[in-house]
């Protein structure tokens, strides 16, 4: 049975999937709030986001090996992450994702994980 890892294209389908998703970020207006959390040179950026996709979808353990356990929530907790900043990230993955080249039924699972990690991420509520 093939690995995520290997349905996502390996090294290469990973790599194009982070590098589009930045891209996108980095210029959609409407992603604005969202850029701001990140670093003016997203270098170090995408090389994480590497890093742990490839590990996370089977592949090597790169960012493990080099950082440890993602503990993505802790991670993320010095941003203030709202819905509307998970529903920025998730517009820049969902076209990354189109952009992929991934089989339909790979984008629909990713799409799906991809959303609860990113709605997990949340730390604060809206206005009541």
């Amino acid at each position: 049975m093939q690995k995520l890892f290997e349905k996502m294209g390996s090294e290469t389908g990973v790599r194009k999937l982070v590098d589009d998703f930045y891209d996108l970020m980095d210029t959609k207006p409407e992603a604005a709030q969202i850029r701001a959390m990140h670093p003016e040179d997203l270098t170090e950026s995408r090389d994480k986001l590497y890093k742990f996709l490839v590990g996370w979808s089977g592949g090597p353990p790169l960012y493990i090996n080099e950082f440890g356990h993602p503990r993505l929530r802790a991670r993320h907790m010095p941003f203030p992450i709202d819905t509307a900043a998970r529903d920025q990230w998730m517009l820049c993955m969902d076209e990354a994702l189109k952009q992929s080249g991934f089989d339909d039924d790979v984008i629909r699972f990713l799409h799906g994980k991809f959303m609860h990690i990113a709605d997990f991420m949340r730390n604060e509520l809206p206005p009541s």
